[in-house]
């Protein structure tokens, strides 16, 4: 009979990622038992206003969601609901392996998300995040922190939601040494690039298309800037070539000053223009960029079209290694949280 390792975590944020998590874990945890050996108990989930908390055992998922689905919020549900309860409180004083993390992505000063993963760290729990802000800005101190507590952090969410870019590049290709990195990490920006490309349309053009059916924000600026590629990048570089680079240290240009002109001239040249994140290792040295790159036909990334998204490693001794796809939603991110919490017990060291 297989073992079954219980896992109590603590889940900060109750957004769209956060309760795509829990509607996702609600419905998978007896799968997941059964087949990893996993038992996951929610036992807080702490949102703006307060937490809701099992005193024993796990809250009842199904009834929050259908609590918090009707407009009602974590510190109301009772009987479970305490009010003016932080984060940090609930992580300091609830028994728990695990915290995740799923709030909004602060890139000013990282909270609340870097309060939980400090506090967390400090109590001697794992951090699964999909929160880059505080693995943006202090990564240093973050892995520190871990490795004094003897912790872990998991990513994968932060990193292009369900595509696995970390997990290729850390597990897969374990044993190999990466000499590159490129990838079309951001939907938007490729969504609009292949519109440009394949129905001969301008940038402006692209950009309301993505917005009437949902891919773009309102506000597009932190996508067709680069910067959220930028963000993602910076991650998996850290992670990938164990450094700790900043916003900083990535030259960006987004894709607002690409026309239908530079478009037609890749097409003439048998090329295509996609916005590519890349961390390349020269001599002992790693250079990060994003930016419009004209890419050869047989390039992994040219044929990665519409909000598609991709990433491609070239190794010394595997060759190029590239995978596409992965869900761009609140249910992709909510899939990568679960996997990397399996992968808590899976990866144990």
């Amino acid at each position: 009979m297989m073992h079954i390792a219980k896992k109590r975590i603590i889940l900060c944020g109750m957004g769209t990622v956060g309760k795509a998590f829990a509607r996702l874990l609600d419905e998978r945890r007896g799968q997941v038992a059964k087949k990893y050996g996993l038992d996951i108990e929610i036992a807080a989930a702490v949102d703006v206003g307060g937490a809701a908390v099992a005193d024993h055992g796990a809250l009842p998922l199904d009834e929050l969601l259908v609590h918090v689905d009707a407009g009602g919020t974590v510190e109301t549900f009772s009987p479970h609901g305490r009010p003016g309860v932080s984060g940090v409180e609930a992580i300091s004083s609830i028994p728990a392996e695990v915290m995740v993390e799923t709030t909004p992505t602060n890139l000013v000063d990282g909270e609340p998300a870097r309060g939980h993963i400090f506090a967390a760290l400090n109590n001697g729990l794992d951090v699964v995040s999909a929160n880059k802000g505080p693995l943006v800005l202090f990564h240093r101190e973050i892995l520190e922190l871990a490795k004094d507590k003897g912790c872990r952090i998991f990513m994968s969410a932060a990193t292009a939601a369900a595509l696995p870019t970390l997990d290729v590049g850390v597990i897969c290709l374990a044993g190999a040494n990466v000499l590159a990195v490129e990838g079309i990490l951001n939907g938007t920006t490729n969504y609009i690039l292949t519109r440009m490309h394949l129905e001969k349309c301008s940038y402006e053009t692209g950009l309301k298309a993505a917005q009437e059916m949902g891919i773009a924000e309102t506000d597009p600026t932190l996508d067709v800037e680069g910067l959220d590629t930028r963000n993602k990048i910076v991650v998996i570089a850290n992670r990938i070539f164990d450094r700790h680079f900043g916003l900083d240290d990535v030259a960006v240009e987004g894709i607002t000053r690409v026309t239908p002109a530079d478009i037609d001239k890749a097409v003439e040249a048998g090329k295509v223009i996609k916005l590519v994140g890349s961390a390349e290792l020269n001599d002992g040295d790693v250079t990060i960029s994003v930016g419009p790159t004209v890419l050869e036909t047989e390039h992994p990334l040219a044929a990665v079209n519409y909000a598609e998204k991709s990433i491609s490693y070239l190794t010394d001794t595997m060759g190029r290694v590239t995978v596409t796809g992965g869900k761009s939603s609140p249910t992709g991110a909510a899939a990568a949280l679960l996997k990397d919490l399996i992968h808590t017990v899976m990866l144990a060291a």
